[in-house]
């Protein structure tokens, strides 16, 4: 599971307070709030991370297309 850091968290379950408030004119506590963090990042977090994965495996192998396509044109040709 995703451990997020306490100032985090916390910065986290103000916004959700507000956000609960101002659209949904619900209040709900610290307590709550948090309680809702935790539920959302086990629910959540695999997929967000999983596509972060995913991300950064196409953006290396991205690179290492670029990275191979250079190479073979600093490669010499051989000459018998």
């Amino acid at each position: 599971m995703i451990k997020l850091e306490r100032a985090q968290k916390e910065a986290l379950a103000t916004a959700i307070q507000d956000y609960m408030q101002d659209e949904l004119d619900v209040e709900i506590g610290q307590f709550d709030s948090e309680f809702l963090i935790d539920f959302i990042t086990e629910k959540l977090g695999v997929i967000y991370y999983n596509k972060g994965v995913e991300d950064a495996k196409l953006l290396v192998e991205r690179r290492m297309l670029e990275v191979s396509e250079e190479l073979y044109e600093i490669e010499q040709e051989i000459k018998l």
